[in-house]
């Protein structure tokens, strides 16, 4: 089996809501491929889903990838409360509608064809990788 891809993923924002921005650091081997965006009015959770959307979505086949977050709102909600959500009619268990519902749907359907493995990091902690997402996700701001 080869070795799988390394995503390491960050989400960034001035103001929350503001101005906000994603990046990507996808690792395959020596490849190496930076990502960014952002949008004008967002949050910092959308970012940090839409780095891992845009992470999954640049693969060009089924892969086997290892996503790298410090966001434990992105690795809870898919590890932890998607499936509840689905099952409930994306309602969380307190019955109420599920927040950045557009994301968390457009993200599991990225998630199908891949093998995910999720790895969560303390952000700005020297963690080399996020704190190079986390530059890109800075890069990703609309100014």
């Amino acid at each position: 089996m080869s070795e799988p891809v390394l995503a390491f993923t960050d989400g960034a924002c001035k103001g929350n809501p503001g101005p906000g921005g994603w990046g990507v650091l996808l690792r395959y081997g020596a490849i190496e491929k930076e990502l960014c965006g952002g949008e004008r009015a967002t949050t910092n959770n959308r970012m940090e889903l839409m780095a891992v959307i845009a992470a999954l979505e640049s693969l060009k086949r089924p892969t086997c990838i290892k996503v790298t977050t410090d966001s434990q709102y992105v690795k809870r909600g898919v590890t932890e409360w998607m499936t509840n959500w689905k099952r409930n009619g994306w309602l969380t268990a307190g019955r109420q509608p599920v927040k950045n519902r557009d994301l968390w749907e457009r993200l599991d359907g990225a998630l199908t064809p891949h093998q995910v493995s999720w790895h969560w990091v303390k952000g700005h902690a020297g963690h080399a990788e996020n704190e190079r997402a986390d530059r890109l996700a800075n890069q990703g701001i609309p100014r």
